[in-house]
């Protein structure tokens, strides 16, 4: 049986569009839902409990997902097991093509899906942007930014041993060579952008500040190889405007949002405050 966990922290306005394309199409004992709230103050316990005895639902009063993640690990029923973010729209169909990647005698030990950002009511600077993060290889390739990751017996065991970090997706990510990973493209998600251009700097604030977490703590393991990053650089960059130069509008955007990011970053880094998660409300919104 397929478990699935799904950390949910105040997440009552959009867990049940989830929850309903999970149940939609499963079969009986076809998959284990486990949504675990953590530190809500709104009804989001009430809203998946809704949807019947297909979903599990428990709550902690911490609000951490790296917390709830373990507590849905201790509840959970089978392997393989895929992590979902409450905010994402996934189908059963798509969990189907996750876990059945997962076993190719390759050695793939961790799956995710394409991304589709639905970008109409967005503000033009946020698709911009997005316009050019898609086309990024580390973006293209890695399993990060998803909102969701499938993972066999073995990469469990492997995600189990990561630190507590604030970019739990992309150490996810990381914690896989690129031939232990895989982007499944018969696998979709939705994944909500913010649709202003405050809220996708918040986004991106938390997304530098816990980069810089996850390279401190790299730093204290140190390798004889050099540690995976997925920093865009300039080189990245260039390419993409080798490519097709109508991008010059859209990278200038990118690199606006993404100095601001860092500059505004600098204070929890410097804090070493990596518990202060900037959420972004638009995206919620219906």
């Amino acid at each position: 049986m397929t478990s699935i966990v799904i950390p949910a922290h105040n997440e009552g306005q959009v867990i049940g569009r989830l929850l309903d394309s999970l149940l939609v199409e499963a079969a009986p004992d076809e998959i284990d839902i486990v949504v675990v709230c953590n530190g809500c103050t709104d009804d989001t316990a009430q809203v998946a409990a809704l949807r019947g005895s297909a979903v599990r639902v428990l709550e902690s009063p911490v609000p951490s997902k790296h917390a709830a993640l373990r507590l849905g690990d201790e509840h959970a029923r089978g392997f393989p097991r895929v992590y979902v973010d409450a905010d994402v729209v996934l189908a059963t169909s798509d969990v189907r093509a996750l876990t059945a990647a997962l076993g190719d005698p390759a050695g793939v030990l961790a799956t995710a899906p394409e991304r589709e950002l639905p970008l109409t009511g967005c503000a033009w600077r946020v698709r911009a942007y997005y316009r050019v993060w898609q086309r990024l290889p580390a973006v293209r390739e890695g399993l990060f930014g998803r909102g969701v990751i499938a993972v066999s017996e073995a990469g469990y065991r492997r995600l189990a041993a990561l630190p507590p970090l604030m970019a739990d997706d992309l150490a996810a990510s990381l914690a896989f060579a690129p031939d232990e990973r895989r982007v499944v493209r018969e696998a979709r998600v939705v994944v909500h952008p913010p649709r202003t251009w405050p809220d996708l700097i918040r986004r991106r604030v938390r997304a530098a500040t816990s980069t810089t977490q996850l390279e401190q703590q790299q730093q204290q393991t140190p390798g004889d190889a050099p540690a995976p990053t997925a920093r865009t650089s300039k080189a990245d960059l260039g390419k993409l405007l080798r490519a097709d130069p109508r991008l010059i509008p859209a990278v200038l955007v990118f690199l606006a949002a993404a100095v601001t990011a860092r500059r505004q970053s600098r204070k929890a880094v410097t804090a070493q405050d990596f518990g202060t998660w900037l959420r972004d409300e638009s995206s919620r919104q219906g």
